[in-house]
């Protein structure tokens, strides 16, 4: 047998949202809806040159994104998807010996990119209600932290950081260790206390910000997400990224898409307004369900997760249960919506205490 790294060999999978014939697929925090004329018709153009190499430099949509946020371009890093920079940013600061930060339960990338890098992942508990807890994080920094992942608003429990909650964390964080804020589902983000990750890498030199084209812009497929960060980080999440790693089409599309953000932020405000039906419904039928700010809404159902799961299937509804802690439903289109509703309405509730 040839030798392989025994850490790779003793890291979890991770796991895709499932998808069965026949079934609704709410188990991915995809955009239901099919891409913009617009953004489809450049993609389309684009297609008649896949015999080329993409522009590893990612010029023309780091520029883009520069001129929407105010930035430079050379702070602007881009990736296959907000995941694929989020393990740049974690090579790039982190190896063996290092330590990185991150809440828990929270996105389920986080500690496999952490152990693929050789670092050691520290997972910090939630609160009671499913919300970061800041000052815990705090104090897990040791003097081996590198980084440590905000995810906000936090996938799955849809829980969000507050301004002043991420302002007393960022006085306690040593000023050589890089905070990401992940922001994949900021589009979604409605609540006017919420840290604003933009604000906070233009007021702190060791904040970096993690945004994705795949959940509001709908470019799943593509796979392009990006980083802002000071330039001597975003130089080293270029040398370390993957060559080549985002397409032409993806580049373009992207491109497109902050084109069309006007058209798109409809598409935004309807799923909101479908988070809000669905979080009011399932309180309706007796769930404990918090607040959400992202495409989603999370049910803690604890032992009974993979009971209810299985109610959902049989149904033909595909959610995204997470083993003895809970559920998390996308938001899909309207009628995705109601099908979910009619699936759960007959399960027996979750007991608030």
């Amino acid at each position: 047998m040839v030798k392989q790294r025994e850490r790779v060999e003793q890291l979890p999978t991770y796991i895709q949202g499932k998808s069965i014939p026949g079934a609704i697929k709410l188990s991915s925090n995809e955009n239901p809806y099919p891409p913009l004329e617009s953004v489809a018709q450049v993609v389309r153009d684009q297609a008649g040159s896949i015999q080329l190499y993409p522009d590893m430099g990612a010029v023309a949509i780091r520029a883009r994104i520069a001129e929407r946020f105010e930035v430079r371009p050379e702070e602007v890093a881009v990736g296959a998807g907000s995941v694929e920079v989020a393990n740049q940013l974690i090579s790039a600061a982190a190896g063996e010996g290092d330590e990185v930060v991150f809440a828990w339960r929270s996105f389920e990338a986080y500690p496999i990119l952490v152990q693929i890098a050789g670092a050691t992942p520290v997972a910090v508990p939630l609160t009671a209600d499913d919300r970061h807890d800041l000052p815990a994080m705090a104090a897990a920094i040791t003097e081996r932290t590198r980084l440590v992942l905000v995810c906000n608003p936090n996938n799955p429990t849809g829980a969000g950081v507050s301004t002043a909650e991420l302002d007393e964390f960022m006085k306690a964080v040593p000023s050589d260790v890089l905070v990401v804020v992940d922001e994949a589902y900021v589009h979604f983000n409605n609540d006017p206390e919420s840290a604003d990750g933009i604000d906070f890498f233009r007021r702190y030199e060791n904040v970096a910000v993690l945004h994705t084209f795949s959940k509001a812009y709908g470019l799943a497929g593509l796979r392009i997400g990006y980083a802002i960060a000071r330039e001597q980080v975003a130089d080293n999440l270029r040398k370390v990224a993957v060559p080549f790693g985002v397409s032409a089409l993806a580049q373009q599309a992207a491109i497109a898409s902050l084109d069309a953000e006007a058209e798109l932020d409809e598409r935004v405000q309807v799923l909101v307004a479908e988070r809000a039906r669905m979080t009011e419904e399932l309180r309706r039928l007796g769930w404990p369900v918090l607040d959400s700010l992202g495409n989603f809404v999370w049910i803690r159902t604890g032992e009974r997760t993979s009971e209810i799961d299985v109610a959902l299937r049989e149904s033909a509804v595909i959610a995204r249960a997470y083993g003895t802690d809970g559920i998390r439903i996308s938001v899909g289109s309207p009628e995705m919506n109601d099908r979910f509703l009619a699936a759960i309405a007959p399960v027996a509730p979750i007991s608030a205490d």
